[in-house]
């Protein structure tokens, strides 16, 4: 697994390091990790390296790669951004080495342009080789303002305007390590060198389109514990159910998508279809419309009910609610019939109204922490009940918790915990990054060994998937997880992995991002989970 570490845990591991190892230097070994990174990137491109430095530790990181690159003969140029008023001895130490080896820098100004910082080493800007951005560090936790706006935004546009790479420093300037939202002006990078361990904000929000390659170095430290975890292939073809030869369409459960209300019956039916390509024994659909479909003409190994009726039938396993559902008040009553069975049930999009109390959050004293609380106008309760998934987008997470969506992406990952803590829940917050977190009242027998809120990241997925349906498809994969035996956690960690997997398939074989269809995905999708995740495009 790839554990993913919050600022206040990297400033802890740095800490632990460094009382541990006094003698060796972080700054110097990350310094050294970035010199070697850049002369990689340099491979036959031309040798002129540009430098950005900012004015705290990340800039103590670009002086000593500075100082390495110049002894190895690369000709380089060093801009220094804001004021150097370093917040320890040691990036003072750094930008002092530079200057005693003969390093010499441009302080940067609003008008300035990285042509006139160049000197007799390039007569251009389209002779830079690469681009180094150590302006900010994962301290940063507002927008970029003045000159550091300007030369993150210039120096986006040469990168542009000549393909010259960007290696970002930790983190892209801009980007908050934490959450991945870029408020302001943020650095496009092709390559983020990060040390320590990696940061959620790398891979939700903004973060994938800001980071490039990401590679992580440990500088040799000891990694503790963490509180997020990065979804792997590996992690996730571990959890894909093993069927055995003895077996028959009762061992693998029984699936139950209910929704589908006039105008709306693609949507149920989209589920139903991903639920059945994912091999649970039976898949059912209860639709809502009055004018329901005696069949399916494509999949017709899937049994249409009325929802009165599935949601009636006591050998349904699991049940997907509300996709396409609508807000009658048959689709109410509905739900309460089968909310009263306590069973195993994914909730997603209409079904979200129905069976989730409006939490009104409003910031402490110190404006520094979410208090929650439930109010009392629901017409159902969960319970903390750890057999439900939900399945949220931004939008709808942010009717949930009282917010706008944009403070929803703002930070994805305390929006979805705030929603799992306050219903017992396992939360799916779809998007760029799509967030799992665990309920905070399960224990560790029930989830095994993450701790209670412990989040996962999917890295998967691509534009392409912001399309009709895509939802829909996912739910009805989770919920056929489900049915299998999977628990719900881990049903939801397989389902949007593969989700996300299979869209990035469709894309390589040409059907997107342009056009991708949800209908599309769910084939790959089955291709990859009898492939055991492996990415066959990339043989």
């Amino acid at each position: 697994m790839t554990a993913l570490y919050t600022v206040a845990e990297i400033r802890q591991i740095e800490t632990a390091h460094t009382t541990a190892h006094s003698r060796i230097s972080l700054m110097q070994a990350a310094g050294e990790a970035i010199a070697a990174c850049a002369i990689k990137l340099l491979h036959k491109r031309k040798k002129n390296v540009l430098i950005l430095v900012g004015p705290g530790n990340n800039g103590g990181d670009a002086w000593v790669a500075a100082r390495i690159l110049q002894k190895q003969k690369i000709n380089i140029t060093v801009v220094s951004v804001g004021e150097q008023k370093h917040p320890g001895p040691v990036a003072k130490t750094a930008c002092a080495e530079y200057i005693k080896a003969k390093g010499s820098f441009v302080k940067a100004t609003p008008g300035l342009e990285f042509g006139s910082a160049v000197g007799s080493t390039s007569t251009s800007t389209s002779g830079y080789g690469l681009i180094i951005d150590g302006i900010f560090g994962i301290g940063l936790t507002q927008r970029p303002a003045g000159e550091f706006a300007h030369i993150i935004d210039a120096a986006n546009a040469l990168s542009e305007k000549h393909d010259i790479p960007i290696l970002a420093i930790d983190i892209p300037s801009g980007l908050i390590a934490d959450t991945g939202a870029a408020p302001g002006a943020v650095i496009h990078a092709t390559t983020t060198l990060t040390f320590l361990g990696a940061k959620p904000g790398l891979y939700t929000a903004d973060g994938s389109d800001c980071c490039g390659e990401i590679l992580i170095d440990t500088l040799g430290a000891k990694l503790p514990p963490s509180s997020g975890t990065l979804l792997t292939e590996s992690d996730c073809a571990a959890l894909i159910p093993q069927r055995r030869h003895h077996s028959h369409k009762g061992t693998y459960g029984q699936v139950g998508i209910i929704g589908g209300a006039d105008g709306m019956v693609g949507a149920a039916i989209l589920a139903a279809r991903a639920a059945l390509h994912m091999g649970p024994g039976k898949v059912y659909v209860g639709l809502m419309a009055d004018q329901a479909l005696s069949h399916d003409p494509i999949n017709p190994e899937i049994m249409m009910r009325t929802a009165r009726d599935l949601a009636a039938n006591e050998a349904i396993t699991v049940f997907a609610i509300g996709m396409g559902m609508g807000q009658s008040a048959a689709a109410k009553s509905i739900m309460t019939k089968i909310r009263a069975r306590q069973m195993l049930m994914l909730i997603d999009a209409d079904a979200l109204r129905w069976v989730i109390p409006p939490i009104v959050a409003k910031k402490s004293s110190t404006g520094a922490a979410l208090q929650e609380k439930v109010a009392g106008n629901t017409c159902l309760s969960l319970s903390f009940n750890s057999k439900i998934v939900l399945t949220p987008h931004p939008g709808e997470a942010a009717r949930l918790l009282n917010i706008s969506t944009a403070e929803v992406q703002q930070d994805r990952i305390s929006a979805a915990q705030s929603i799992a803590r306050s219903t017992g829940a396992v939360v799916v917050l779809k998007g760029n990054g799509t967030v799992i977190v665990m309920p905070g009242t399960l224990t560790n027998a029930v989830q095994g060994s993450a701790h209670a809120g412990h989040y996962f990241i999917s890295p998967t997925g691509n534009p392409g998937m912001a399309s009709g349906g895509m939802g829909d498809a996912l739910s009805g994969m989770i919920a056929a997880f489900m049915a299998q035996g999977l628990s719900t956690l881990d049903a939801a960690k397989l389902g949007v992995y593969l989700h996300g997997a299979a869209a990035d398939c469709a894309c390589h074989h040409g059907m997107g991002p342009h056009g991708l269809t949800a209908s599309e995905v769910i084939f790959e999708a089955r291709t990859l989970l009898n492939t055991g995740l492996k990415n066959h495009h990339d043989e």
